[in-house]
């Protein structure tokens, strides 16, 4: 079962790198990983997205929260989160399919960012299921390069306090 694993850290030296020896060490596969500094550059919001059943996840979760610069670990439920990825996809734009591209990226409101005489680059956001169907739909066509970020993810409500002053991080 996919789980999403959700850790806000000290924004220090070497944290990443200790959170992946974790998975690593032990067997675990990460599918999607994102790292970003929060409203409070001290800290940064680590996104996992992995694989396991539920005894799998706590046992992670546990040794997550035994690293020293870890502030808070959560497993996010899909209905508890809102989430969304990004790609930039370089589509083969010969004349017969160039009409066919744009009514794709206007469905799944993406966005032409480059155009040549042989390709067409897209950019769109949107949540997993989205992104594998703009993906499919423009896999017939030819696509040429694609790169995906990792998954995105912010609770519906706030989980995670800043300890310094009780502000959301």
């Amino acid at each position: 079962m996919i789980h999403t694993i959700s850790i806000l850290v000290r924004n220090e030296a070497g944290v990443l790198s200790r959170i992946s020896d974790l998975f690593s060490g032990r067997g675990y596969n990460i599918e999607s990983l994102t790292v970003a500094p929060t409203l409070d550059t001290d800290y940064s919001r680590v996104t996992i997205v992995t694989n396991g059943d539920d005894k799998v996840i706590e046992q992670i979760t546990k040794q997550l929260n035994r690293l020293i610069p870890t502030i808070k670990v959560m497993d996010l439920p899909v209905a508890d989160c809102i989430e969304r990825e990004f790609i930039m996809c370089k589509v083969s734009a010969k004349e017969e399919n160039r009409s066919e591209i744009l009514r794709i990226a206007e469905i799944f409101n993406a966005k032409v960012i480059d155009v040549t005489n042989r390709s067409y680059t897209l950019q769109a956001f949107g949540d997993e299921r989205q992104i594998r169907s703009l993906i499919e739909l423009l896999r017939p066509i030819g696509i040429r390069e694609l790169v995906r970020s990792g998954k995105v993810v912010i609770s519906r409500e706030n989980q995670f306090q800043n300890i310094k002053n009780g502000q959301d991080l």
